[in-house]
């Protein structure tokens, strides 16, 4: 699985641009799935039915990145931006960054002051996105077009991909390609005869910007459960908002509750005695600092039965997004688990 996130990370794919991502998916998962085909908003949607008839289950897993947009470019040859998703304004100085431009990738580096300026600033002072600036080299707004730049390109941060330990890795758009890699392992993975029913992988575009995808999804499969792959924010490290309640290595985040969704208690439930069943690590996720695209599926048509399976992960939406391999794998090993035992609707609605 290491080497699928470490190819889909590197690939240049932000909000509204995730076409590179669903080429490669595409092109991995043919021939292992019944169908691929492509929405009109982006998403690709892949099929998989098991030898005998049964539920269908719908996961999701989002393509796109947190990135930016380029805005102007200054005649000096430095170029405003706009975000893609949420970014954190106090960790974008002296970032590497990606431009894909119609001449290809270039390079550049978001802007800061040398340390020698500090003096004469204010050291406190966050600058607000608009006021920052990435450096492609140009001295002119002519040498930036002949560079192939203009404005309306993508930019996301520059790829890279490290081992910090034999089983923490860090690099750029593990949120949400960490996701994509456990779906795309899973439909390889799972042969027709374990399973009955369908599944449905939706690999989703503009998550990260409302879950838009993951709503023109909801029009079109009526699925009997459906289960979202995303990454989620840890609190083990020392910050005094943290409080140890999701930790690094310590497995696949089952939730319970976030921003967009309250989980079907009884889909919850039976994740959790599938993994306390198989010994699979996992921890309960309260966490409503978070959204994903369960929030628009549970919505969808008369209402899916919605979970969540979350990779636990430190500095999201930075650069350097480290997550364990460890619950990547438990991750991956519970969805494979569930889809061999997944009930029709009737098991995980309301009793009355």
């Amino acid at each position: 699985m290491e080497n699928i996130l470490k190819e889909l990370s590197s690939i240049h794919g932000p909000c509204g641009f995730e076409e590179d991502v669903a080429k490669y998916i595409a092109n991995r998962l043919k021939g292992k799935v019944d169908s691929v085909q492509v929405d009109g908003v982006g998403n690709l949607i892949v099929r998989k039915k098991g030898t005998e008839s049964g539920p269908t289950i719908v996961v999701v897993a989002h393509m796109d990145e947190v990135g930016f947009i380029v805005k102007k470019v200054e005649e000096n040859g430095l170029i405003r931006f706009e975000k893609l998703g949420g970014h954190d304004d106090r960790i974008l100085l002296s970032q590497r960054v990606q431009i894909n431009t119609y001449k290809g990738l270039r390079s550049g580096v978001i802007g800061t002051i040398s340390a020698h300026m500090m003096k004469y600033d204010d050291p406190k002072k966050v600058r607000a996105h608009q006021k920052l600036y990435i450096d492609v080299g140009a001295s002119t707004k002519q040498e930036v077009a002949e560079l192939g730049i203009r404005v309306g390109d993508s930019i996301t941060w520059y790829p890279h991909f490290d081992y910090l330990t034999e089983n923490r890795i860090v690099g750029k758009a593990f949120d949400d390609r960490a996701g994509c890699t456990v779906l795309i392992q899973a439909l390889e993975e799972l042969e027709k005869s374990d399973f009955a029913g369908e599944i449905v992988g939706a690999f989703t575009v503009q998550e990260e910007v409302g879950l838009r995808g993951a709503r023109v999804i909801g029009h079109q499969v009526n699925a009997d459960v459906a289960i979202a792959l995303d990454t989620t924010a840890v609190s083990d490290t020392p910050e005094e908002m943290m409080d140890n309640t999701l930790a690094l290595g310590a497995g696949t985040g089952i939730k319970a509750i976030d921003f967009s969704l309250i989980a079907n208690k009884k889909v919850k439930n039976h994740l959790q005695e599938i993994a306390e069943k198989q010994n699979i690590t996992y921890q309960i996720e309260v966490f409503p600092g978070i959204g994903t695209d369960a929030g628009e599926l549970s919505l969808a048509h008369q209402g899916i039965p919605t979970g969540v399976l979350s990779i636990p992960s430190r500095y999201a939406h930075s650069s350097t997004e480290v997550i364990d391999t460890r619950d990547l794998l438990a991750t991956k090993d519970l969805l494979v688990a569930f889809i061999k035992e997944m009930k029709a609707t009737e098991h995980y609605k309301f009793t009355i």
